[in-house]
């Protein structure tokens, strides 16, 4: 009997993504958050202990798993760079042109010998439904006697899941808030994008195909 060929798809662990929901293939479902920074360097003394310790307070308020996500990629200057020359030709002073000018080849040349890297900051939160729970457990069972059937995930009550999600993506995003982290929950086209390139590293100049 020939042996089955693996596609690509089989090592993706994704199984759909919709209403702003991850849904992963053993059931678990997350909702990923865009975080913004703070500069822990510039704060006093106080104040990072102080963050430190809302921090750690917040830590010890869930009772369920988080995961922090950094993503650097590589900074395209090129949309920079156009604004600059249009700026450049609507310009009537012939300093201001030649200042303009020899500043587009500074960028172009410190571009090309530096990787100038953009970093965004995510937290994914998990919420795993009883159902699938019970799910995986029979899978684990079904691995081990040789079955790799995959868990078959039933959005029936997709909705009510949904909203376990929410309250703790609530309690998360209020937690980072104490601190000074601001969220932004992802929706359906930018989960799209971030699982695109985070699957396919390669690609990171190309646009993400849109989800349906």
């Amino acid at each position: 009997m020939p042996a089955q060929k693996n596609t690509t798809q089989t090592f993706v662990p994704l199984r759909d993504i919709k209403d702003n929901v991850v849904i992963l293939k053993n059931g678990q479902m997350n909702m990923v958050m865009l975080a913004s920074s703070i500069n822990f360097a510039l704060k006093s003394i106080d104040e990072q202990e102080a963050i430190l310790r809302q921090f750690q307070s917040f830590l010890n308020t869930i009772d369920f798993s988080i995961q922090f996500y950094v993503q650097s990629r590589r900074l395209n200057i090129r949309p920079y760079l156009e604004l600059l020359q249009s700026r450049e030709e609507k310009q009537d002073n012939d300093l201001m042109k030649i200042q303009l000018r020899e500043y587009m080849q500074f960028v172009k040349t410190f571009t090309a010998e530096v990787d100038v890297m953009s970093k965004s900051f995510f937290i994914v939160v998990p919420y795993t439904p009883t159902a699938a729970n019970i799910q995986n457990s029979l899978e684990s069972f079904k691995n081990v006697i040789g079955s790799k059937k995959e868990v078959y995930f039933d959005d029936k009550n997709f909705t009510e899941h949904k909203l376990q999600l929410e309250q703790r993506v609530s309690l998360v995003e209020q937690g980072l808030s104490s601190i000074g982290v601001r969220t932004i929950l992802l929706q359906n086209e930018e989960l799209v994008e971030l699982y695109y390139h985070i699957f396919n590293p390669g690609e990171a100049g190309n646009v993400a195909p849109s989800s349906k």
